[in-house]
């Protein structure tokens, strides 16, 4: 009878014991838990200046995610003399080249017509306190994509970054 009983009571130890064994910490190891992923839209916000830059030069996105940018001119000068605009170029395009090309092209807000098809997404040409929002799908194949803003100078004075795409 002691021996039956001894076993009763075992029982609810043991039980007690998994129990309490899988309340315990988890494998640090473990497969990344949704909060881990990357998010499903990538919303990056940049602002520029009079002094021509961006408030960030490297982004980070995965392939074929989608991204919104936001783009706001903090700056104070007059938009004649200091616009600025984001302007991310496709997979090999140079960026001293569009820049370049961008000087001449005025009247389309600084967008070379004839460089239209090397440009993924652009915003629009702003003026002080002026904001612009764009999304699009971030290209499938990894690497570096230049941005730049094209208003007359800019790149040059550094204002021009790398969207890298995982």
């Amino acid at each position: 009878m002691l021996r039956t009983m001894n076993k009763y009571l075992l029982l609810p130890v043991l039980a007690g014991s998994l129990i309490l064994t899988g309340c315990g910490k988890k494998d640090e190891a473990a497969a990344p838990t949704a909060s881990a992923a990357a998010p499903a839209v990538a919303s990056l916000e940049f602002t520029a200046n009079d002094s021509m830059k961006y408030n960030v030069t490297r982004v980070e996105v995965t392939a074929g995610q989608d991204v919104k940018v936001s783009l706001t001119n903090m700056g104070s000068i007059p938009k004649a003399a200091m616009a600025h605009n984001w302007v991310l170029l496709k997979k090999g395009v140079e960026p001293k080249a569009f820049a370049d090309a961008a000087v001449t092209a005025a009247a389309t807000e600084y967008i070379p017509a004839s460089m239209a098809d090397q440009i993924i997404a652009h915003t629009k040409l702003l003026g002080p306190k002026q904001s612009d929002e764009i999304s699009f799908k971030a290209p499938t194949e990894p690497g570096e994509y230049h941005f730049l803003c094209s208003f007359p100078a800019h790149f040059l004075s550094g204002m021009t970054g790398v969207l890298v795409v995982k």
